[in-house]
């Protein structure tokens, strides 16, 4: 059996460190949109032709800006590769280990930046951008929760590996496999179209012409690339009248969801989001300029990846912290670059920074859990199991439709709004009479801080009797049933 190599050695450390520490920042109670892709997965594994929220028991703020096309039930404004993924686990009843996924994507994603690391520049520069993407916060926190933005970041990293490795290195075939991850990509969060123009912006670059144009495999990649959104083009006509259908929901719903953020949005969060990685990079990039080493191809491929991206984030309206994950394999490489040049001081100063890193992550990990395990949140669990055991048919008023569904697997409805009670009975009267109703008060989204939901707590003790109750200090879960 051949041993593995001190690199190898040191390599294999990262990743299973990287891979814990992603673990760690698993969530106790899911997001609402994490609830969201887990729901659709497991509605998916029943009925893997139906792709929205109709008769499904469940529902999503789903945005249509006053065009009902692009409005309920109809999901295709979210991306649907990882939806089908989790829907395999419940097929195969493994939904158990479905935490894992978000971890494992993560710590593949740390042996890509090594391998592209590698194949751009050495082994010293792969493993130092390794262990830097294993401890960069923002990647390491979300690689913990079952979202779309460390899946596509791993989806774009292998497509620069397979397109420096075939449009660089000269094989062919790492050019179809080029196009095709591309398209699971887009399938993964449409900000993979983002992405795509790099590339021929890239080889005109290096070409001086478009004379890369004449590459056959170039064409074949091209060609995988649209097989792979085939299915997703059929959705789209059938849901939507058009092929792009998916795609433009998508588009559409970042024009009017979420609020809108300051270009310097992810600025204001830069060391939150990166630690003194964020730091370092802006150093790394006075000295590329500075040494005008811009000009190497191994380096302006990866500003182009680092600095166009952000450049689009910073025009988009709607603005998240981890919207940035997707540059983190480019700023890695870079800083993987940087620190290389430093011949005497290298290893003390790979030390300095992977402390920092490390610490910063104990901060994060503590507020984490901090917020994470609440007595809110312990409250809210319980009110789920005492759901959960209720009649099947039974029907349940929350204001957190898929995170109830993920829990209760039972029929769900969004508080009347505007409120009243009156308003509650005349629903149930008109739509759900004969069913057992439950109505879920809990500060876990409604805090008595609010004159609303004060209104809503004191209609409901008037009105309702209390099958369920919890209260751990001034945490508070509360279930009415409907007589």
């Amino acid at each position: 059996m051949r041993k593995l190599s001190k690199e190898n050695w040191i390599l294999l450390t990262i990743m299973i460190f990287g891979f814990l520490i992603r673990l760690a920042f698993t969530s106790n109670v899911p997001w609402w949109d994490e609830s969201v892709y887990l729901n659709l997965g497991y509605d998916l594994s029943s009925n893997p032709l139906d792709y929205s929220v109709y008769n499904h028991g469940w529902s999503d703020f789903i945005p249509s800006g006053g065009d009902e096309n692009y409005a309920w039930p109809k999901m295709g404004f979210r991306p649907p590769l990882l939806p089908y993924i989790l829907a395999i686990f419940y097929v195969l009843k493994l939904s158990f280990i479905i935490k894992l996924l978000l971890p494992l994507m993560g710590t593949l994603t740390i042996f890509l930046v090594y391998l592209l690391g590698k194949e751009m520049f050495n082994k010293k520069v792969g493993i130092i951008s390794a262990a830097i993407i294993c401890l960069v916060p923002i990647h390491v926190m979300f690689s913990g929760i079952v979202l779309n933005d460390v899946f596509v970041t791993f989806f774009i990293t292998l497509s620069f590996l397979f397109f420096w490795k075939g449009f660089e290195k000269g094989n062919e075939k790492y050019k179809i496999l080029f196009g095709i991850t591309l398209g699971l990509g887009l399938l993964t969060r449409y900000t993979m179209l983002w992405i795509i123009p790099i590339f021929p912006v890239y080889l005109w670059i290096r070409n001086k012409s478009l004379s890369f144009l004449k590459d056959k495999y170039l064409w074949y990649a091209i060609i995988g690339f649209f097989v792979v959104l085939i299915p997703w083009f059929i959705y789209g006509y059938f849901e939507y009248g058009n092929i792009l259908g998916g795609f433009l929901h998508g588009f559409k719903g970042t024009a009017y969801w979420g609020g809108i953020q300051s270009w310097f949005f992810f600025f204001e969060h830069w060391l939150y989001m990166f630690s003194i990685s964020g730091i370092l990079f802006v150093l790394s990039l006075i000295w590329i300029f500075y040494t005008k080493d811009y000009k190497k191809r191994e380096i302006y491929i990866l500003l182009i990846w680092s600095l166009f991206y952000l450049m689009m984030l910073i025009i988009m309206s709607h603005k998240e912290e981890r919207f940035v994950i997707p540059i983190i394999p480019a700023i890695s490489l870079l800083l993987g670059l940087f620190i290389s040049q430093f011949k005497k001081y290298q290893k003390l100063i790979l030390f300095g920074i992977v402390f920092i890193l490390f610490f910063s992550l104990i901060l994060q990990f503590y507020h984490a859990y901090k917020s994470s395990y609440t007595e809110t949140n312990s409250c809210f669990l319980e009110g789920n199991k005492f759901l959960k055991n209720i009649e099947k048919d039974a029907l349940i008023v929350t204001d957190e439709s898929p995170i109830i569904y993920y829990y209760t697997k039972k029929e769900t409805r969004f508080y009347p709004n505007p409120w009243s009670s009156q308003s509650l009975r005349n629903v149930v009267e008109s739509y759900y009479e004969g069913r057992e109703v439950y109505i879920f008060f809990t500060d876990y989204d409604m805090p008595l801080n609010n004159e609303k939901n004060i209104q809503i707590k004191e209609d409901l003790d008037a009105n309702f009797k209390k099958a369920f109750e919890c209260y751990k200090n001034e945490a508070f879960s509360i279930i009415y049933i409907y007589d």
